[in-house]
């Protein structure tokens, strides 16, 4: 499966994880799913709150997940994956990201702030095994 972001969502989501400094920022995707597995497709990247308010752990307020899942279902949607940043480490998931995976379908989105330009990589998360998604960027 290949990630496919248009350059708006790519801005929205490294401008949320700039924003959300010095803690790590979260939000949801939401797109179509063929069979309840995603297309790869995202129609809504939807910043959300880290209500750990931490810079090492993330997890989506539930307000924010609640709005996101009416949001998705009004456009006959679905979530299908989450993004969140690293503050101070590669884009690769954590022990902690494995273990907090909630779904073996959804797109796992983490944009490292480590280095001078932000990293933006996917996978997906299924069994304790993490698959590398492609990642492509068009125009809206």
């Amino acid at each position: 499966m290949e990630l496919r972001l248009t350059d708006t969502q790519y801005r929205v989501i490294i401008g949320n994880c700039y924003d959300g400094l010095p803690n790590e920022s979260c939000g949801l995707l939401v797109g179509p799913t063929v069979d309840g597995v995603p297309t790869g497709v995202v129609t809504e990247a939807r910043p959300a709150v880290n209500a750990d308010a931490s810079a090492r752990t993330y997890s989506v307020a539930s307000k924010d997940m609640l709005r996101a899942m009416r949001s998705a279902e009004e456009h006959s949607c679905e979530i299908v994956g989450v993004w969140h940043s690293h503050t101070h480490t590669d884009p690769f998931p954590s022990p902690t990201d494995v273990r907090t995976s909630v779904d073996p379908s959804w797109m796992y989105v983490i944009v490292s702030l480590k280095h001078g330009a932000p990293m933006l990589r996917a996978y997906n998360i299924a069994n304790d095994t993490i698959t590398e998604l492609s990642v492509a960027i068009v125009r809206d």
